[in-house]
């Protein structure tokens, strides 16, 4: 049997809305996924060294406050200084249509939206996982 995906959701900064990230985190437990949620008000120094520090296979990061630009070159470079650019991240949450192209420059793989299906991020992640492979 494989082992199940494992997911860490966060939301960074001064963002405090959660029910969202909260809805996205109870289905992907009802879908088998291992999920981690890391609460309210992360630094991206956190985010990372406890996606690290429990091995996940993506990092999933919810914002609504409109840091995304300044968020995830942050994350992108801890994680390239700790080795871990493999790590599969992903972006929810609301933001405007030309910052979704700009952060999937930056290597934000896939970008749920609000009104983004249950079922469809499952099989996003799922979908994600398999592309990359095995670690």
């Amino acid at each position: 049997m494989t082992q199940p995906i494992r997911v860490l959701l966060a939301k960074v900064g001064l963002d405090g809305h959660d029910r969202g990230v909260k809805v996205v985190a109870r289905t992907l437990r009802d879908a088998g996924m291992d999920v981690i949620y890391s609460g309210l008000h992360r630094t991206p120094e956190e985010v990372v060294t406890a996606a690290i520090q429990e091995d996940v296979d993506v990092l999933g990061v919810s914002l609504l406050s409109g840091v995304q630009l300044t968020v995830f070159p942050k994350i992108f470079q801890l994680l390239a200084s700790k080795g871990a650019e493999d790590m599969i991240v992903v972006a929810g949450g609301v933001m405007p249509d030309e910052d979704v192209v700009e952060i999937k420059r930056m290597g934000v793989r896939e970008v749920l939206l609000q009104d983004t299906p249950p079922d469809e991020i499952v099989q996003t992640l799922t979908r994600l996982v398999a592309e990359r492979g095995e670690r």
